[in-house]
């Protein structure tokens, strides 16, 4: 009889199976991957973006959704804790823009390579299989039929992820698993996922990344729901980027209509430094083109979609530029606007939004309140959080709990 099977080698996971087992279970991780922790190579672009160094009140402040359900996992593993583990794991952190944290090598590896030493230290037994059914007798779990095994446990944790990156492993396993023991699915959709626009501009611009520009995202009621600076891309479906996805996050309703999106190209800029330059470029040059001179102002693949937008014909001379014109310049550099209506397909986003209900589990013990011995940690479940380290934080601290809960749980 195995104490524990915890099911997905992922963040959450990985942290129950050790929690567990650091806890004096005997635990059986099942991850079908030939590696652990394979998402979590990939997060912040091959850097792993650990965690965020906040408080509580910072944590709970970037959850917009069932923050409250995770109050009780993130009290007992805060963001401190969750660098104490890695530090004391022989991984070396560093804090950076936004409270951020990273490893000091900016390699994820160093991430995934402390949390397998601690598997291997604590004597968490991998296999590699893919759990395809949960055993119950009496409303309580007893084993795991994989595809390969079956595994006796009365405790089993559930972190097989969301359904975004499924070429990592995510694949909705463990909605399919909960949802066949009775728990309600919350339909899963992107969060941290790029936005489509029917704008043509996105498609002629596609490639073009834009640095340092500021983001401001408008309901249809014309109000701010996000704006930050960062860096951004135009594709062919729309635009996407770090300030795209983290967007994305803030945008949840959908079925109101779409939102105005506006870039600041010259954040840097006020209305009168800005004008104050484009009189000294018309100046400088006054028998140039004007379309010269709004290439001297924005990147080449932008340069014909200004013009149009400016209703600027071919061989306008920058003398020629009225005051009008050149207010119509300034505006549409410091706001230049398109419509979104929608996100990408949720194979596409960072993280998973949706997922198992949380009023069916025990925000106190991750445990679910249908079946006894039951547990869920991560994405798995219906949370999800802005960009910054926090989604990676609720993983840390719901597995972490689960796995401490499962190994506390008397025998049957």
């Amino acid at each position: 009889m195995n104490d524990v099977v915890v099911i997905g080698g992922g963040a959450a996971g990985l942290m129950s199976a050790i929690a567990a087992a650091e806890n004096g279970a005997k635990v059986v991780l099942l991850e079908p991957n030939e590696r652990l922790g394979k998402k979590i190579n990939i997060t912040g672009k091959g850097r792993c973006n650990v965690t965020n160094d906040t408080d509580l009140d910072g944590l709970m402040s970037n959850i917009p959704r069932n923050g409250r359900f995770l109050y009780s996992a993130l009290s007992r593993f805060s963001s401190r804790d969750t660098m104490a583990f890695f530090e004391q794991a022989g991984a070396a952190l560093k804090v950076e823009r936004g409270n951020r944290v990273f490893p000091q090598s900016d390699s994820a590896f160093t991430i995934t390579d402390a949390l397998k030493r601690r598997v291997k230290e604590t004597g968490v037994q991998w296999v590699r299989d893919r759990a395809v059914d949960i055993a119950v007798t009496d409303g309580a779990v007893t084993a795991v039929h994989g595809q390969r095994d079956t595994y006796k446990a009365d405790r089993v944790v559930i972190a097989t992820g969301g359904c975004s990156y499924p070429g990592t492993g995510s694949t909705g396993d463990g909605y399919r698993l909960a949802e066949r023991l009775g728990h309600t699915i919350v339909e899963p959709r992107g969060s941290l996922v790029p936005l489509v626009s029917d704008d043509g501009c996105c498609r002629e611009m596609q490639g073009l990344a834009l640095k340092n520009v500021e983001l401001t995202v408008y309901n249809t009621k014309n109000k701010a729901v996000f704006r930050e600076m960062g860096e951004m891309l135009f594709t062919h479906f729309g635009i996407s980027g770090p300030l795209v996805l983290s967007a994305s996050a803030h945008l949840r309703d959908w079925d109101k209509g779409g939102y105005r999106v506006s870039i600041d190209l010259k954040p840097a800029l006020d209305q009168q430094k800005l004008d104050s330059r484009i009189l000294r470029d018309i100046s400088e040059n006054p028998n140039r083109d004007a379309e010269k001179l709004v290439a001297g102002l924005v990147a080449h693949s932008m340069v014909a979609v200004m013009m149009r937008r400016l209703g600027w014909e071919k061989g306008l001379k920058c003398h020629s530029i009225t005051k009008e014109q050149r207010r119509k310049l300034m505006e549409l550099l410091k706001d230049f606007s398109l419509f979104v209506t929608g996100v990408r397909p949720v194979a596409e986003a960072i993280v998973t939004a949706g997922g198992v209900k949380v009023g069916e589990v025990s925000p106190n013990t991750m445990e679910s309140k249908l079946v006894s011995g039951l547990y869920f940690a991560g994405e798995v479940l219906d949370v999800d959080a802005y960009t910054g380290g926090f989604n990676l934080q609720i993983a840390w601290a719901t597995g972490r709990l689960a796995g401490l809960s499962a190994a506390e749980k008397e025998e049957w």
